[in-house]
């Protein structure tokens, strides 16, 4: 069915159901929980959290289950602990994990106790985990099969578990002496299967597997690289503590994405926690100012180098008819040059070891780019003073300068905006932040200096 417009739908709840459970149930009964999770992302936190205070636990379980619903644990955080812990346990072991990480202290500190023993031990070991790794993401709930069952015992086991698993598609052999991992089979090598095969003929013996300190951006990257449904996740003395599913790594791509977004716009990453419509004001300005600001003190440089060829801007003025087309050419091409090994590196293409041959590459790319370029700018001058002595008389030497100027900046540009990523890598930042905005502003600079610096050269003596 449609979704209904929002405001329609929260007068109905104010004034027509005067906020019973009964009433709100009814309103939203036929939505499906994408529907339902768009229309609470709309609503104040306060409002968002009345509507899921009267919906049936298991409904508000389902929505917590959409990767759209935004605010859960802000949500959480507005319920009565007894609550709260309630729809917690009915999450997966790895949505609970992400919901409590994004908790504060002191409510978290209130929820965890209400939760059963077995629920808050399993919560406090994934929390152990950096957020933003393997343990960070992964669920605990998997299937466990032991060597010695047949294919027909591993179908029964799965059946007697399925309704307490998140996943039943990837179970993994173990030995249950060490915990060790012995192979993994899918649910679909089982039913293919005869039913008396033995399970260790059956399963793969040497499954992909990551650590459970690998960043998530390098499990995201391996599922995608072997197609893999699941990946198991393993300690360092090789135990398996849970499993990857690909529905995790869609989230960790939204999350990875948006923040190389917000990066390479020059915006602070977390500025769109929430809708863009419900980040207020001072909170918009705080997340894009401090970048503003360090770029605007670069841009500063420009003044200062600009100030450095005053007599030599003085003599030519016509030279400063060319800055915009100069400073706009290099940080065009130091941006694409950027955007391109920013790519290839997230997808693993590239690695810190290839940085000369990307050099290399972007060298030739940069001289190749700069002399069409340089051409068009050469060309257009002459046209231009066939038809107005706009130029003077001295024209072919400045559409040289502006030429031989646009081959080296483009080229610079291109180098620069290639090798700043692997600066930033190797540094153990993330090399998003070398995008557009600041490889514009660190080849605006310099490409003034190199532009001056060439039309000193070639216009001495005659208009310099």
């Amino acid at each position: 069915m449609p979704v209904p417009d929002l405001k329609t739908l929260w007068e109905r709840i104010h004034t027509r159901l005067d906020e019973s459970q009964v009433g709100i149930s009814q309103v939203v009964a036929d939505l499906a929980p994408a529907d339902l999770a768009e229309l609470l992302n709309q609503l104040t936190l306060a409002e968002a959290a009345a509507v899921v205070s009267m919906l049936p636990t298991a409904r508000v379980i389902e929505l917590f289950d959409d990767p759209t619903m935004r605010r859960r644990a802000a949500i959480l955080e507005q319920l009565e602990p007894p609550r709260a812990a309630e729809i917690l346990t009915g999450l997966s072991a790895d949505e609970r994990t992400d919901v409590v990480q994004k908790m504060g202290h002191h409510p978290r500190h209130l929820i965890l106790p209400k939760l059963s023993g077995d629920v808050r031990k399993e919560l406090e070991g994934l929390l152990q985990y950096p957020a933003h790794t393997a343990g960070g993401i992964m669920t605990t709930e998997f299937v466990r099969l032991e060597p010695t069952m047949s294919v027909s015992d591993a179908l029964k086991k799965i059946r007697s578990v399925a309704r307490e698993k998140e996943s039943i598609y990837a179970c993994y052999v173990m030995d249950p002496g060490t915990g060790q991992l012995m192979g993994a089979v899918s649910l679909r090598d089982l039913v293919m299967a005869e039913l008396t095969t033995p399970i260790t003929e059956v399963m793969r013996k040497k499954p992909i597997t990551v650590n459970a300190l690998d960043d998530q951006e390098d499990v995201a990257r391996k599922i995608g690289k072997y197609n893999l449904l699941a990946v198991p996740v393993l300690e360092k003395d090789g135990s398996v503590v849970g499993f990857v599913t690909v529905d995790d790594v869609v989230d960790v791509l939204i999350e990875e994405g948006t923040e190389d977004i917000l990066r390479m716009a020059a915006v602070e990453p977390g500025a769109l926690d929430k809708p863009y419509m419900q980040t207020s004001l001072p909170v918009m300005i705080r997340k894009r100012a401090s970048w503003l600001v360090i770029l605007f003190l670069g841009e500063m440089l420009t003044a200062t180098a600009m100030g450095f060829f005053e007599k030599e801007i003085a003599r030519a003025v016509v030279l400063a008819l060319f800055v915009p087309l100069i400073i706009s050419s290099g940080g065009n091409s130091g941006s694409q040059a950027s955007t391109l090994v920013i790519r290839a590196l997230a997808l693993g293409e590239v690695s810190l070891r290839d940085w000369w041959r990307v050099m290399r590459r972007e060298v030739f790319s940069g001289l190749g780019l700069g002399v069409i370029l340089g051409t068009i700018g050469f060309l257009r001058i002459t046209v231009w003073s066939a038809f107005s002595n706009l130029y003077g008389p001295h024209w072919p030497l400045v559409a040289l300068t502006v030429g031989v100027a646009l081959v080296g900046i483009v080229m610079w540009g291109t180098l620069a905006g290639s090798m700043l990523p692997f600066v930033l890598r190797r540094l153990g930042f993330d090399p998003a932040t070398s995008s557009a905005p600041f490889v514009a502003t660190l080849v605006d600079v310099t490409g003034l200096i190199i532009y001056f610096s060439v039309a000193v050269m070639i216009l001495r003596g005659t208009l310099l």
